[in-house]
């Protein structure tokens, strides 16, 4: 079972990448913007809106390829930079109603999919799924982190 799981996990992740470098190619986004548009969505469901050197630091990139990445996106409509109320100096990204709205007329099919399967499940049984889920994903990013380490990619500054 654990090698079907495995496999699982593979062709699933192989299918993931597949959806999203379409959504990207359709419009005309690189690989990063893809992996920013999602951390960006990631915070604000999280209700922590991410800033750009929290970003860099996910990324990986530096405070300068960050700037022309929020540009970038920007122009382009799919996220927009919102000023800190208490904080002026700080900036917050969010998705911008352009591009939330390019999402969900592309994504929106898949949530109605992932929803018809969830729905066949027992809230016991999701609750295993999600606490393997979320256990996986941590495991994930640490060794994303390492290998990161292993590289001796410099930590990035906060960009804030």
């Amino acid at each position: 079972m654990v090698a079907d799981i495995t496999n699982d996990l593979r062709r699933y992740s192989v299918d993931a990448q597949h959806i999203g470098h379409a959504f990207a190619a359709l419009h005309g986004l690189n690989p990063t913007d893809l992996h920013a548009l999602i951390a960006v969505m990631d915070a604000e469901l999280l209700g922590d809106p991410i800033t750009p050197g929290r970003l860099g630091e996910q990324l990986n990139l530096s405070s300068g390829s960050v700037t022309a990445l929020i540009d970038r996106l920007e122009r382009a409509g799919h996220i927009r930079r919102d000023r800190d109320t208490a904080d002026r100096r700080k900036v917050f990204l969010h998705y911008a109603d352009q591009g939330a709205a390019l999402a969900m007329s592309f994504f929106g099919p898949l949530g109605r999919r992932t929803d018809e399967v969830m729905a066949r499940f027992t809230d016991d049984e999701l609750a295993v799924v999600h606490r393997f889920m979320a256990t996986t994903v941590a495991s994930m990013r640490e060794h994303r982190d390492a290998i990161r380490a292993a590289r001796a990619e410099p930590p990035r500054r906060p960009a804030d």
